[in-house]
């Protein structure tokens, strides 16, 4: 009789199966690989090698605390020739010696996560049982029966792969990119991921069925946009937006998800202070994409947040203007959400593709902070009986807006402000380029279109469908050149009148630092005409100059003012509204890369930045950051003020771990300038 089959050791082949599965970053102590795609194992026997009719070899992996068959989290199978679709198979491919070279392959719909693999080798009656490892399987979107298949790889490249981009900011009128180190592939990063899937509060319920529905992409999503704020649960970031920081670190200080994901796990899972939109959307991108599924950050400019339903926002203004009611119905500048591509089987035929999950607290969504994944498509089409939270969306991109102004006697008078369309300028960065695409048409029909009709009609948008009041005098806020943070500069509201008579009232222009929320600061600049006429068919251009020591203690990091025109008629009884959101300037970083970038060679960056202030910066930090550039954050504090008009200069050592293209994202803090954002791309060769 044979004698016992005995395993010495398994190779998981780490290197072979990082190259095939797109993990190359994350298998250099572990197995990370992609489900639906085989990958290669290599068992080392003792003394003699399996033999066929002899052996019988039978795997097992398992998931989760409680893996079950039925449930999806734990398989048991043996050696097969045959590819069988959707099950666990382990296929013979070489054997050489006492060495037994196999292939491994999983179904594309298995659950997500950490498994464990043993095996059981029986020769007659005697059977041993071995541990042959772990490993991480994660969603895969090159494989075309997983339902985050994207076919294009060069999207793949971009949604999975890449480790920096941009997230859009400033208004609709001034789009400012920001560079953003999404660095999923970082040390430890993707442990961490799978820590919050771990503790969110689906799994603490109920383990087995948490670890079983992490089969879809869907499901994931929306545990993801959940987790990342911590309004619930034991989650990632507090949002704060009253521009008070001092307990924790300024939103528009962050330049990566990274040192977010690690402060949060070293801190024992406690909440990370303090993310805005753009800070959880980006966290939530990195997330995704380390667990495999394709997704990007979105800006919305003029981004509605529709508490009651009704697709309507409603500001209550004085008689000059200004917003009364404290109100969080609100109008934001822009708000960032994800996208993430994936099929949905739970809903109707052509709802797959990209879907919008938003993880900034705003609204409950089935009793938790979290919001979607809704299709994209269902948006434009104003289907909004679709999951999750259609409604909400939709009122982002499309709400309307009514100005009531009060008069003397206390009555409200509608006013007619055309200046504001919410949902535009939808923004992502392009596939490959560091450039904006604009997204707007794949949550939109073009403006007064049948098929716009159509999508109001089928949301039950009454707001939409009426006719528009017009009139024949028309105003709009126009910015001037030079608007840089620490200058001067002017403004001009241009009224025109398209009729054969004479309009006469009063003009009062305003302009008030604002926060990208829409929360109004102090006045920075006035002029109140109140005499004001226009002859017929007629423009006229007034000028508001809005002076830097106005403006220099008042103005928020989202470097916004909100500048507003009214022109109100007492005859005709009418209201005139325009407003328009100046976005400023900061100084450029410049950043200078010394020596040739080669793999494992220390490379050195000199970071600048010129003070455009008429006064000293003290307190001055660069902060320098980029995946496969530097293992973590680095920063550099100047010891003393850095006067006006003069460079600062520093020097910081980068160690290239990894060929290829890269970003280094720098942010320079100090007293009166803060969130400064720089990057630069850089290629390392091999050496």
């Amino acid at each position: 009789m044979a004698e016992d089959l005995v395993l010495e050791r398994c190779d998981l082949e780490l290197e072979a199966n990082g190259r095939d599965h797109h993990t190359a970053d994350l298998c250099k102590e572990k197995l990370v690989v992609r489900r639906g795609q085989p990958f290669w194992l290599t068992l080392h026997f003792e003394g003699r090698n399996y033999e066929a009719g002899v052996d019988s070899l039978t795997f097992c992996a398992v998931t989760g605390p409680a893996p079950r068959e039925d449930a999806g989290t734990k398989a048991r199978f043996g050696l097969s020739d045959a590819v069988e679709e959707g099950a666990w198979v382990a296929t013979v491919v070489d054997q050489q010696d006492s060495a037994l070279s196999l292939q491994l392959r999983t179904p594309a719909s298995s659950p997500i996560g950490l498994y464990r693999l043993s095996l059981e080798a029986s020769t007659g009656y005697q059977g041993s049982s071995f541990v042959l490892g772990h490993f991480t399987l994660l969603f895969n979107a090159w494989c075309p029966a997983d339902a985050v298949y994207l076919d294009s790889e060069e999207e793949r490249r971009e949604y999975v792969l890449t480790q920096q981009g941009f997230i859009y900011q400033g208004s609709a009128k001034f789009i400012k990119s920001i560079p953003w180190n999404f660095g999923q592939f970082e040390d430890g990063i993707l442990d961490i991921c799978l820590m919050l899937l771990d503790i969110n509060p689906k799994f603490l319920r109920d383990a087995g069925r948490d670890c079983s529905r992490r089969s879809s992409p869907v499901y994931v999503g929306r545990v993801v946009s959940a987790m990342v704020n911590c309004n619930d649960d034991q989650g990632v970031l507090l949002g704060r937006w009253d521009n008070n920081y001092r307990d924790g670190i300024s939103p528009m200080f962050w330049i990566g998800s990274v040192d977010i994901l690690r402060r949060w796990k070293n801190d024992s899972c406690q909440r990370v202070k303090y993310g805005q939109c753009w800070v959880f959307a980006a966290v939530a991108c990195t997330v995704l994409r380390c667990l495999g599924v394709p997704t990007r950050v979105v800006t919305n400019y003029n981004s509605a947040h529709d508490q009651n339903s009704n697709l309507l926002i409603e500001y209550f203004r004085n008689e000059f203007g200004e917003i009364q009611s404290d109100k969080s119905e609100m109008i934001w500048n822009f708000h960032c959400w994800v996208e993430s591509w994936m099929t949905r089987p739970d809903l109707q035929p052509g709802y797959e593709g990209w879907q919008a999950l938003d993880p900034t607290p705003q609204e409950k969504s089935e009793g938790t902070y979290c919001c979607g994944p809704v299709p994209v498509r269902a948006i434009k089409v104003g289907d909004l009986s679709t999951k999750y939270d259609a409604p909400f969306v939709f009122a982002e991109v499309n709400a309307d807006v009514v100005d009531w102004i009060r008069q003397d006697d206390g009555s409200m008078h509608k006013s007619i402000n055309h200046s504001l369309v919410v949902g535009q300028k939808i923004s992502t960065k392009s596939v490959g380029r560091d450039e904006r695409e604009d997204i707007t048409h794949t949550y939109k029909y073009p403006e007064g279109s049948a098929e716009e009709r159509e999508a109001f009609i089928r949301a039950n948008h009454q707001n939409k469908l009426a006719d528009k009041e017009e009139t024949g005098v028309a105003m709009r806020i126009r910015a001037g050149q030079g608007m840089n943070r620490g200058s001067d500069f002017d403004v001009f509201a241009y009224i025109t009148n398209n009729t054969a008579e004479d309009h006469t009232g009063c003009l009062l222009l305003c302009a008030r630092t604002v926060s990208y929320n829409g929360i109004l600061g102090p006045k920075c600049g006035t002029k109140d005409l109140l005499s004001f006429s226009l002859e017929p068919f007629s423009e006229k251009s007034i000028p508001l100059r809005i002076l830097y020591e106005k403006y220099c203690d008042y103005l928020t990091e989202s470097n916004l003012i909100k500048v507003r025109g009214l022109f109100v008629e007492p005859a005709a009884n009418s209201y005139l509204l325009a407003e328009r959101d100046i976005y400023l300037e900061n100084p450029e970083i410049k950043i200078r890369i010394l020596g040739e970038p080669k793999q494992n060679r220390k490379l050195v960056a000199e970071v600048s930045l010129w003070n455009p202030l008429t006064v000293p910066l003290s307190g001055c930090t660069f902060t320098v950051e980029g995946a496969g550039l530097t293992k973590e954050q680095k920063t550099v504090e100047i010891p003393h003020p850095v006067q006006a008009g003069e460079e600062v200069k520093v020097r910081v050592d980068l160690l290239p771990l990894n060929a290829g293209r890269h970003k280094l994202v720098v942010n320079f803090e100090s007293d009166r300038l803060k969130a400064v954002k720089g990057f630069r791309n850089v290629i390392v060769n091999t050496s």
